[in-house]
């Protein structure tokens, strides 16, 4: 997998990483373009990418992989251990609701 470092867009600055998926399509991942509005993305291993898509989203800015309380993941590295949650945004994250 290419994970692009976007901030200046140096190939140098890029990490390929072999990946696979364990049990059948890609799960984990969801997609958002400028408005960051989060859906669940297409995601198929083309090469040593992770190729990601939604119909909706025309211009993505930003992926997130496993990026929940409790996720459903099944991308795996070379040596068969689990991808670590990810995200490539730096939008806010929301805050909980204070206890009342």
């Amino acid at each position: 997998m290419k994970i692009k470092n976007v901030e200046n867009d140096d190939p140098a600055e890029d990490v390929v990483v072999s990946v696979k998926v364990k049990g059948g399509d890609l799960k984990g991942f969801v997609i958002a373009g400028a408005d960051q509005k989060w859906l669940p993305a297409n995601a198929k291993i083309a090469g040593d990418t992770v190729a990601v898509s939604h119909p909706d989203v025309k211009a993505p800015v930003a992926v997130r992989y496993a990026w929940a309380a409790n996720p459903e993941g099944n991308l795996f590295n070379g040596a068969g251990l689990p991808a670590s949650p990810f995200r490539t945004d730096t939008f806010d994250l929301p805050l909980p609701a204070p206890a009342k």
